[in-house]
Formats: structure tokens, sequence, C-alpha cells
């Protein structure tokens, strides 16, 4: 391969010029096997240092082309983990990274703060990301809820969440104006940890009221999204999980329009 041509593809020819740039679609197609290159996005996340599921969730739902990338922020509680400096370094990390949008996986520190805070929250990440779009997942349920024309929702929470952070979750949906149904954790109650799909599916699908019009199963560590698919063919009606949502987010808002099959009805929205 011509060198000038080898340098200008692999990016190392914008000398001074910081992060990385995609590689060109072609490049990733024709004879040579997938590798991961982030042909249309690349998305980061700001998550909890001890919890892995956010980021092996949205890789789990998302198409060629698109790749995750994680930043962990120090373990603290939920109101704090908004706070500087830890979460803002964690957005300053990213930055060179040039992802099309930064999700912020943690769905606890918004019921903590509340809906009023997540403005403020936004545009001090976004200023360290260098204007880079930041989309929190309470918001994006909002938003998810919305396009699918639900107004009476049943919210499922982790086996760790407190009463406290339960009930913030119920009053952050009824400010936002949604009638909330049912709002509790998952029982037994126990410390952060695994919960096998099986769990989550049996006790979604045995505590979701008849009349609700959606589920939000809250709670970025609580993997969840494999059970979507399962749990909309029993329930008949869409569900919708936190890194799910927030993912549909990030895709929005990086103008990525791609196919997200078999992750629930929300993809189906555009």
């Amino acid at each position: 391969m011509n060198r000038r041509l080898f340098l200008s593809v692999s990016g190392l020819a914008a000398v001074g010029t910081p992060g990385f740039r995609p590689l060109p679609v072609e490049a990733a197609q024709g004879r040579w096997q997938p590798d991961g290159a982030a042909t249309l996005a690349r998305l980061g996340v700001l998550t909890p240092e001890f919890d892995p599921v956010p980021e092996s969730e949205m890789s789990a739902m998302a198409p060629p082309g698109v790749s995750i990338h994680a930043a962990r922020v120090r373990r603290n509680t939920a109101a704090a983990f908004a706070e500087p400096p830890y979460i803002d370094n964690a957005a300053g990390q990213l930055a060179d990274l040039a992802p099309k949008a930064v999700a912020f996986a943690y769905t606890s520190s918004s019921y903590a703060l509340g809906a009023a805070a997540e403005g403020p929250l936004r545009a001090r990440l976004e200023q360290r990301v260098r204007g880079i779009p930041v989309v929190l997942t309470c918001s994006a349920a909002v938003e998810a809820l919305r396009a699918l024309g639900v107004t009476r929702v049943a919210l499922i929470h982790p086996p760790w969440f407190s009463d406290d952070i339960n009930a913030r979750g119920r009053e952050y949906f009824r400010a936002q104006g949604f009638e909330v149904l049912r709002c509790e954790q998952i029982a037994p109650a126990r410390t952060f940890t695994e919960v096998r799909p099986e769990e989550v599916f049996e006790w979604v699908s045995g505590h979701a009221p008849r009349d609700a019009q959606a589920v939000f199963i809250g709670g970025n560590g609580l993997r969840a999204v494999g059970v979507i698919k399962a749990l909309e063919a029993a329930l008949d009606r869409p569900v919708l999980t936190a890194n799910q949502v927030v993912f549909w987010a990030a895709l929005q808002t990086a103008k990525v329009s791609v196919k997200v099959p078999d992750y629930g009805r929300l993809f189906a929205t555009g």
C-alpha cells in the first residue's frame, strides 16, 4: 500500500490532531473480518467503577459500526456520583476519544438528584467533553415513554435499591407527568450482584399491572436487556430497561440510523 495512503487511512497523518478518527466504512467491508471498528459512531459511557453491566449490555445491542467505550467513576453515593471531581475527570477522559454521544449510566443518581438537577449536570459534563452531547438515563426513559405514547407505567427496580431510592424513582416519573401504577424492587433484597435473566423475567411478568401501558426496568446495573423480547411477547406491551433507553437516546443524539432487532419495540420508533 502507498505509504501516504496508509498514513491517511490510519489517522497518523493528522499530526497534532487529538483523538482518533473512524475508519471509512469501506475499510471494514470486503475481505476483512469484523474488527470492532467504529465506522458509524463511538459512544462513551460514564459508569460506576464496580459496574460491568452498562457497557456490556450496550455492546450486546450495538450493531456493526457502533462501538462502546466506558470511563469508570469512583464508587460513591447515588447523589455524590454526579458531583465533581470524579465524574468530571471521567468525562474528560472521553473527550479525546471523540464519541458522538456520552451516556450517563446511573439511574439512582438521577432519582436522588431529581429531574430539575439534570439540566445543569448535563451542561457541566458537556463542557468537560468539549461540547459532545451527554444523555442521562432517566431523561432518556422519559423521552422513550413519550415516544411510545405511554402515560401509565410500572417501575421495577433492582433488589439492591433502598426504599428511599425506590420512592424517589416513583416521584421522578410522577413529576414528569406519568401515572405510576406500581413501583417496587425485585425481592429478596440483596447487595449489588448479577441477577439471572429468568429471575428478572419471572418477577416482571408476575408483577406488571394489567393496566400499565409499559414497564420500565430501572437500574443500569441490573442486567435486563436479554429478557426484553421475551417479556414483550409475554406482556404484549413495551418493556424498557435503563441501558436500552440510554443507548437508544445516544443513537438518536448521534444521528445514527441503524436497525437494532430483538431489543424491544422502542427501536421501531426511529
